[in-house]
């Protein structure tokens, strides 16, 4: 893989961020504000190394789920698992996503918090 295509890629996953109707733009404005108030509450209770290693462990969990969802719907253009992917105004687009996704940011957060306690 070049550079070239790897900035391409990264430059269509961050169109298709912006541009997607999967979740409420409010909602996607929230989710920063609810991650920052989380790591900082956990900065306050845990320290630093600690809240340094759980971000570590979310953001590298998260990105291996994004990059899973990525490969698996062909880059956002087929359904696969819990993504869906249908028809709308002549074009193809997300439809919705469903509850193993949220699952797994549950699940990516309990083991980022398990390995913050273990690793520091």
């Amino acid at each position: 893989m070049t550079m070239a295509t790897l900035l391409q890629g990264i430059a269509e996953d961050l169109r298709f961020i912006r541009s997607h109707s999967l979740q409420p733009k409010w909602y996607k404005a929230l989710k920063a504000f609810i991650l920052l108030g989380f790591l900082l509450s956990y900065w306050a209770f845990f320290g630093l190394k600690r809240t340094a290693i759980f971000l570590s462990v979310f953001l590298l969990l998260s990105l291996g789920l994004h990059l899973l969802y990525r490969a698996g719907t062909h880059g956002w253009k087929r359904s696969w698992l819990d993504f869906v992917v249908a028809e709308q105004q002549g074009e193809i687009g997300p439809q919705r996503i469903g509850i193993f996704y949220y699952v797994a940011i549950v699940m990516s957060a309990g083991l980022s918090v398990v390995a913050s306690q273990l690793l520091a």
